[in-house]
């Protein structure tokens, strides 16, 4: 197994951090009774599952009683979804992005054929959001706003708290997945206009199969899970006690990281990429350059497949990724810089590097050090030498 390797995928998951795992050791061999129970041995491991409570509340700027422990990501956004529709059955209509995770974007799509209305808001050739779009589209009859707080493929913010603004004005229930936002950028939920946000604890340095929904008091909460009354009776099921331990430690150290590191990333990523569009022709930055997560680089490369650009990276030992984990089985362009409009000699030769508080500078130098020549050997084998790749373009255009 590959062990040294250059990992630069964070966004699609990140290393479990050392301190994390050892605070979840003890409550799978040691402390494993059950929170809910009556006796001692229960009450101090729920106890425990309070302390991660509060963690995960400070880290979002929450209180914690707000805090809602899940399976992860995609759990929260279904969660979030249906209770905001079955709190409003009278109301039909939906409004998302045409950028979101395929676990928003796939249950939009199936309550389509339920009779919903779902409006999907464009983004520009930046990945950015026209918000003229969005005032345009709010009705009385609009249920849920739904869109993500930082794009996972592109890294691009989108203006949450503006957006949030609008939403209110139409009384309807507005939900975030910040998936790829906490832990990366500042948040607090005590001013904020966000009435549901989800975040996922594999993407933090916890385990994978822990998340978070928060739910902001007072906001009409219908659960996802029935079963027994735990999670304050909104998410059945026996706690997942050391994942919860795990993601409390881990977000107790992302906020103690979190202004450091990401001054940290934002060197790195911009050291990486300057390198590349200096030594590199024919390549660009996707998305908007400013506004986005400060670990995030999305480059395309004119002429030039991107799973073959991993390929040759994964013989170095480098690990990218060519858009969302979710999707990877699948060798469309990526649907996100489709609803950009990018030409098509970029849509298939783009990439992503995603940092974490882990990387080093001497990994930065080492991607640095062979991406010219991979590029280069690959377009020597490219058919597509130029803006007149008619296949190319075919295939694209098949696919949109």
């Amino acid at each position: 197994m590959q062990k040294n390797c250059i990992y630069l995928d964070n966004n699609a998951t990140t290393k479990v951090d050392p301190e994390v795992v050892e605070a979840m050791m003890p409550y799978m061999t040691d402390f494993y009774g059950n929170p809910s129970s009556m006796h001692t041995f229960g009450g101090q491991v729920g106890k425990a599952v309070k302390q991660a409570r509060q963690q995960v509340a400070a880290l979002l700027g929450a209180d914690d009683s707000e805090i809602i422990f899940t399976s992860c990501g995609t759990e929260g956004d279904n969660a979030a979804i249906r209770a905001a529709l079955l709190a409003q059955p009278e109301k039909r209509h939906i409004i998302t992005t045409q950028v979101e995770h395929p676990a928003v974007l796939n249950v939009c799509k199936q309550l389509e054929t339920q009779g919903y209305t779902v409006t999907y808001l464009s983004v520009n050739g930046k990945g950015q959001l026209d918000l003229d779009e969005l005032e345009a589209s709010l009705t009385g009859n609009t249920a849920l706003v739904t869109i993500m707080y930082a794009n996972n493929e592109t890294g691009v913010i989108f203006p949450i708290e503006q957006i949030g603004l609008r939403v209110k004005e139409y009384g309807a229930i507005f939900h975030v997945d910040a998936v790829q936002a906490v832990g990366k950028i500042p948040l607090n939920m005590k001013t904020s206009t966000i009435d549901m946000l989800t975040m996922s604890g594999h993407k933090i340095h916890a385990p994978k199969g822990i998340g978070v929904l928060y739910v902001r008091r007072g906001v009409r909460f219908r659960p996802f899970l029935i079963g027994g009354q735990q999670e304050r009776g909104r998410r059945s099921g026996t706690e997942n006690v050391p994942g919860i331990i795990a993601l409390g430690k881990a977000a107790e150290l992302e906020l103690l990281h979190l202004e450091e590191a990401t001054k940290r990333e934002r060197r790195l990523r911009d050291r990486l990429e300057q390198a590349i569009l200096t030594q590199i022709p024919d390549c660009q930055v996707n998305g908007d350059s400013t506004q986005r997560l400060p670990n995030t680089t999305n480059i395309g490369f004119k002429y030039i497949e991107g799973e073959a650009i991993l390929l040759y990276l994964n013989q170095h030992g480098i690990c990218a990724s060519s858009g969302s984990a979710c999707s990877s089985g699948s060798l469309e362009p990526s649907h996100v810089l489709r609803a950009m409009g990018l030409p098509y000699t970029i849509l298939h030769g783009s990439i992503r590097f995603s940092l974490c508080r882990y990387t080093t500078e001497a990994e930065i130098d080492q991607v640095i050090a062979v991406m010219p020549d991979i590029i280069q050997r690959l377009r020597d084998m490219s058919p597509f030498k130029n803006d007149k790749a008619d296949w190319l373009q075919a295939q694209t255009l098949a696919h949109r």
